[in-house]
């Protein structure tokens, strides 16, 4: 989750305009409140699937092999996209009017960006449902998704807070970085989801069995 680069290019490109402090801390916000109800929702939804007898437990192994198998198909779409040699990587629309966006809609493209993003959306959902099959108590079962979200906010977050307290020296930098993941996004995000689904579909067959 932390990997994705769209969300990375996006947060670097609110972080060049000129609202970039209000805006910068609104997306961090919406980000990280977008994976909090998604993993909580998901929790929620599988708890008790620690029990592999349960019928809970039967639903989060079918759920993992229906996210591996969609993680594999979103693979595979990415690498049949990507940019060929030569050619410019193509950016989503929305990017183009990020420098004139209000700081609700900066907060609204975070929650989007991490849940309602297919993507991302998988990747928490699958995350979330290894912390409900651990067989954690209520205090354990916060602390995990606790966790999960701050590793996963620490690329968008860390940019903003990079970028408050030293925007001149984390400018060129940050840059890089928007470019390498530009140009790269669709092989990153391809492994990611291969990885992810293969071990997914695996969880899942092994939990039916």
């Amino acid at each position: 989750v932390a990997l994705s680069p769209i969300p990375i290019v996006a947060i670097v490109v609110v972080l060049g305009t000129s609202r970039a402090r209000v805006n910068g801390v609104a997306f961090a916000l919406g980000w990280v409140v977008g994976l909090t109800v998604v993993s909580a929702a998901v929790v929620g939804l599988l708890g008790g699937s620690d029990d592999a007898d349960s019928a809970t437990a039967t639903g989060a192994g079918a759920m993992q092999l229906v996210l591996g198998a969609l993680l594999l198909v979103l693979a595979a779409r990415k690498w049949r996209s990507r940019p060929r040699a030569g050619d410019e990587p193509e950016m989503p629309k929305w990017m183009d009017s990020v420098d004139h966006m209000s700081t609700l809609r900066a907060l609204v493209l975070g929650v989007a960006l991490s849940a309602v993003n297919p993507k991302n959306l998988a990747l928490t959902a699958s995350a979330s449902a290894s912390i409900a099959q651990a067989g954690l108590g209520t205090t354990d079962t916060v602390v995990a998704i606790a966790v999960f979200v701050l590793i996963g906010s620490v690329t968008v977050a860390g940019a903003v807070l990079a970028a408050l307290l030293a925007p001149r020296r984390t400018a060129a930098p940050l840059a890089a970085i928007k470019s390498f993941m530009s140009a790269n996004n669709a092989v990153i995000m391809m492994v990611i989801l291969v990885l992810l689904g293969a071990k997914l579909l695996g969880q899942g067959l092994g939990g039916l069995g």
